[in-house]
């Protein structure tokens, strides 16, 4: 099995993993899983992908996350290894969707507007 190469993102973060097959290391940043992502929350969203398909331990996985905040790389991570495991096996996608999984989360901050002091919220009006 050569490289498979994708990429995930959720709101700023951008994350591009590339998995071989190995014996189950995760590398994010040149760093192990659990000294980059410190909670067991992130460190499972990022393993979701495998525990569904049942190929936790098979994979080795190297991932280049930059933008964002941590939880919002855990997840662009969890979209990228998602697409991943489709592309190695086309069955993946049968578990994977209905878990939302395979979505791009289009939510975004909304910029600030001009007038304004926040994106929605004014400045206090008065009548005189």
């Amino acid at each position: 099995m050569e490289v498979v190469h994708k990429i995930g993102r959720r709101k700023t973060a951008v994350a591009r993993v590339y998995v071989t097959e190995g014996s189950g290391n995760i590398t994010v940043n040149k760093k192990a899983l659990e000294d980059y992502f410190s909670t067991g929350t992130l460190q499972y969203k990022v393993k979701q992908p495998f525990a569904l398909t049942e190929t936790e331990g098979t994979y080795d996985v190297r991932v280049n996350v930059y933008g964002g905040g941590i939880t919002g790389q855990a997840e662009a991570i969890r979209l990228a290894l998602s697409r991943a495991m489709c592309e190695i096996n086309e069955e993946n996608r049968t578990v994977l969707k209905p878990e939302g999984l395979l979505t791009r989360d289009p939510r975004m901050v909304e910029r600030k507007k001009f007038g304004q002091k926040k994106a929605r919220k004014k400045f206090q009006f008065s009548k005189r």
